[in-house]
């Protein structure tokens, strides 16, 4: 098991940047892949990006291609989440979230979850 929790949310104006962290404790950090789920006001939660657990593969929602980069440091068991050219439909809870696999798919096995942190572009 992985206890998960975020930071770096917060309030910007659209155009502009932030980069989330996840800090990971347990020992399973290294061995499973890792990604990024949001979920806006009045929506469901939605997945952004995924790792796998040696950061050779990568996967992206279609909206945040070319703007947001997923990255992991083993060493120091923290997943990131570059975000970019920020929008303000990127306005939600983001959440950090571990697999039960070490290769980023399928999604459904994204089991467990950090608490979320919040995310808030201005327009």
């Amino acid at each position: 098991q992985v206890r998960l929790v975020e930071s770096g949310g917060g309030l910007v104006q659209a155009g502009g940047s932030l980069r989330l962290s996840c800090a990971a404790s347990g020992r399973t950090f290294s061995s499973v892949a890792m990604g990024w789920f949001r979920q806006a006001p009045g929506k469901e939660r939605e997945f952004v990006a995924s790792i796998s657990w040696n950061g050779g593969s990568t996967g992206y929602l279609d909206s945040v291609k070319g703007r947001f980069t997923i990255s992991r440091d083993n060493a120091k068991n923290t997943l990131y989440l570059q975000m970019n050219s920020l929008k303000p439909e990127d306005t939600a809870v983001y959440y950090c979230a571990a697999s039960r696999r070490m290769q980023n798919y399928p999604v459904s096995d994204f089991t467990s979850w950090g608490q979320g942190t919040q995310v808030t572009v201005s327009s």
